[in-house]
């Protein structure tokens, strides 16, 4: 909100180049709120208050934006001012926008690199797409065991400014291999005369850089850390993976999840920026499949044409049956996917679920059919609208939502582990879908049970 209220003076400073009045407006914002109030201006004051900014905030702040007014400011700003930047930022932070370049683009952004920051942005960018190698850092602290911890706060204090965090000092020998992590707050409380070795425990988490971007989530989640190592098959220290990059990754799954839970591919840039040809082309494939499953649901009222030409009346509830099989499904698959999500649920816990979900769809559908048959009957005291046999089909209708939402928290439950047995996510067994396949299913369930129950009197 301060940075919407302060836009228009930022914007007549600029126009009057009043150099030190903005100067010193600048650095009263923290770096979050001062990449805010830069995507908020026109483009080409952006590339002004940059050429301001002190190198180091420069880039911190670019770090801030979103991937759209940094590719603007690549374009504004010219190639040493791209390079200075680039220089100061984080590997992971350069890498992530690296990956969103095109290769044309990221060969001649590399080119502007220092010898060693170039090495270090092609060796990340040589991990697998969506790896915790494209994540991490090789920015870190690390010591030896036979440091005191004087040596150490030494070396903190020396280096410790070029580090993506301090919150925990890494461990390794010789070779380089880790050892262990120590906590600051644990060197900050030692003798200054005590060893490394005197605080070690051995007792560490590491992640492969090879490792996919939810292990990484999963593995912050689990043990509550602000940053994690990564190691080698060897067990060498490449580098560290801080939480707000973990965050950033958590952040992408849930949407893609969410967005491919409604039925849509993941859009993979923002809704207000993605045109509009390539969303409708995202959106227009799962309809498409959606709606040739729904064909089948016309198939199936079609089998069952004389039935329904007898008896009329059965067509009313079709809406009810295949609504409520829609439903209970896509709860099911809603808390499924969820509890995978958070680890909750694996692979091997397919049983337990199945068992719980029949109880469930069998207490649920219980309690929908006999609403069913307390409303038909009910209906039936003051109007002859179900005929004389209408005991018999409130019995088919009460008895069809038993079976139909059954068969639905069933589906629902057991799609997502299917499809991660295969390799695909789960998220991908969206409610639309499990609904059309609850639809199709339900009417062959719906009028199998009317034959049965109605079979001599009005079928």
């Amino acid at each position: 909100m301060i940075g919407k209220s302060i836009l228009p003076e930022l914007e007549a400073l600029i126009q009057s180049r009043d150099v030190a009045t903005l100067k010193e407006l600048l650095s009263d914002f923290l770096v979050p709120d001062l990449a805010e109030l830069i995507g908020d201006l026109p483009e080409r004051d952006q590339a002004v208050i940059f050429r301001l900014l002190p190198k180091d905030i420069a880039a911190e702040a670019f770090a801030f934006l979103d991937v759209d007014s940094q590719k603007a400011l690549l374009k504004a700003l010219g190639k040493e001012e791209v390079g200075t930047i680039l220089n100061e930022m984080q590997p992971d932070d350069r890498t992530a926008l690296l990956e969103e370049l095109p290769g044309s683009v990221v060969k001649d952004v590399i080119m502007l690199l220092s010898p060693e920051e170039r090495k270090v942005a092609q060796s990340l960018l040589g991990y697998p797409e969506e790896s915790v190698g494209r994540l991490m850092t090789p920015d870190y602290i690390a010591v030896g065991t036979q440091w005191t911890v004087k040596e150490v706060l030494d070396h903190v204090r020396q280096y410790g400014r070029d580090s993506e965090t301090l919150n925990v000092i890494y461990v390794v020998d010789e070779k380089g291999i880790l050892i262990d992590d120590i906590r600051i707050r644990e060197i900050l409380l030692a003798p200054l005369d005590s060893n490394v070795a005197d605080l070690m425990n051995e007792n560490f988490i590491a992640l492969k850089p090879t490792d996919d971007q939810e292990t990484a989530v999963n593995a912050f989640s689990k043990y509550s850390r602000v940053a994690l190592p990564v190691v080698s098959d060897s067990g060498h220290l490449l580098g560290i993976v801080t939480v707000d990059d973990v965050l950033t990754v958590a952040e992408q799954e849930s949407t893609e999840d969410i967005q491919k839970f409604g039925g849509v591919e993941a859009l993979d840039e923002p809704y207000t920026t993605i045109s509009l040809t390539r969303m409708v082309k995202k959106r227009a494939s799962w309809l498409v499949i959606l709606f040739l499953g729904e064909m089948l649901t016309a198939t199936a009222m079609g089998f069952f044409e004389k039935e329904i030409a007898r008896a009329v009346v059965l067509a009313l509830f079709v809406p009810l049956i295949i609504s409520s099989g829609g439903n209970s499904g896509s709860q099911a698959a809603t808390l499924i996917i969820r509890a995978m999500a958070l680890g909750e649920v694996t692979l091997n816990r397919w049983w337990l679920v199945m068992r719980r979900e029949i109880l469930s769809g069998l207490m649920l559908g219980s309690i929908l059919g006999a609403i069913g048959f307390l409303r038909i009957s009910v209906w039936s005291l003051f109007s002859d609208l179900y005929g004389p046999h209408w005991i018999l089909i409130a019995l088919t209708v009460g008895t069809s939502l038993v079976g139909v939402v059954m068969w639905g928290t069933l589906s629902g439950s057991m799609l997502p582990f299917v499809l991660k047995r295969f390799g695909a996510d789960p998220a991908t067994s969206s409610a639309p879908f499990v609904a059309t396949l609850v639809d199709v299913t339900g009417l062959v369930i719906y009028f199998s049970v009317a034959y049965v129950i109605l079979s001599g009197t009005l079928l």
